[in-house]
């Protein structure tokens, strides 16, 4: 069993940069992938990227693609989601995700979630 914590959400500013994290605890952290999903007010939980198991692989979603970066440190038990040139539209709810050794786009494919962070974007 894998527990979710994510940290480092915030209010920016157009163009600002944030990087959120995602703390497991669990010794098998290692064994899951990471997926990022994000949620606005009134939207449907939508999938901004993941990572597998080794962090040799990552895919994102068209809207962030060149703008977020996902990694992890195993040793850290952490994931995490850089964002950089941030914009109002990127206002959410962010959460990580775990599902055994690879990620999905589909919500439905996770068993394990954090409670979320917010990030809100000022224009």
């Amino acid at each position: 069993q894998v527990q979710l914590v994510e940290s480092g959400g915030g209010l920016v500013q157009a163009g600002d940069s944030l990087r959120l994290s995602c703390a497991a605890s669990g010794r098998t952290f290692r064994n899951y992938g990471l997926g990022w999903f994000r949620q606005a007010p009134g939207k449907e939980r939508e999938f901004v990227g993941g990572i597998n198991w080794s962090g040799d692989t990552t895919d994102y979603a068209d809207s962030v693609k060149g703008r977020f970066k996902i990694s992890r440190d195993n040793a850290k038990n952490t994931g995490y989601l850089q964002m950089n040139s941030l914009k109002p539209e990127d206002t959410a709810v962010y959460y990580c995700a775990a599902r055994w050794y690879g990620f999905r786009d589909r919500v439905n494919e996770y068993r394990y979630w954090g409670q979320g962070t917010q990030v809100t974007v000022s224009s």
